[in-house]
């Protein structure tokens, strides 16, 4: 066992959903004591940062519920059991923005809070952007409006708190650098 390392001693399943599940470990810590850890297994999400052709990003404002307002983020989605980062990535920029790509490229992936939790984010870019007519649906319980927008709005909507996600706050500092090196 290293000397940061926490062992575990038993695991207590409190809640399983469709998204989450939550349990409870007994640790012993390095000094030999022991602890309780709260933590949410999570399957995994891409986003994917997207831009037109004409320089907008591509994002949606999304109702989230655990915030009780709207945000603007990334196309962004969970992973289904056994799939490929990238073939979800492709399906949640379709199914919630119509476009397609010819291009699908792994930029990062990053926890997303791994004090409690294991949710790993993979993050893609996007390229080469077609709106498809007959785009995959939404699920059934998921609304989004589209929008595009320029990076000097993006870099506004996240002065003004609209854009406050981390994934999404992440994207426009990553095109503002990309800018900044003279890259589009």
């Amino acid at each position: 066992m290293s000397s940061l390392e926490e062992k575990t001693l038993s695991t207590e399943k409190i809640f399983t959903g469709k998204i989450i599940s939550l349990q409870v470990d007994e640790v012993k810590l390095p000094n030999g004591k022991t602890s309780k850890r709260e933590l949410i297994k999570h399957p995994g999400a891409v986003a994917v940062i997207a831009v037109t052709p004409d320089h907008k990003i591509v994002m949606v404002e999304q109702y989230r519920k655990a915030l009780e307002r709207t945000i603007v983020e990334i196309p962004a989605g969970k992973l289904e059991q056994g799939e490929k980062p990238e073939i979800c990535a492709a399906r949640e920029l379709e199914e919630e923005t119509g476009y397609v790509c010819t291009k699908m490229e792994w930029l990062t992936s990053f926890y997303t809070s791994p004090g409690f939790a294991d949710e790993l984010v993979h993050i893609y870019v996007a390229t080469g952007l077609t709106k498809k007519e007959d785009a995959a649906e939404t699920d059934e319980d998921e609304f989004v409006q589209l929008i595009e927008i320029t990076l000097e709005e993006a870099v506004e909507l996240v002065k003004g708190q609209k854009i406050y996600d981390a994934k999404t706050a992440f994207a426009v500092q990553y095109l503002q650098l990309q800018k900044a090196m003279g890259r589009k």
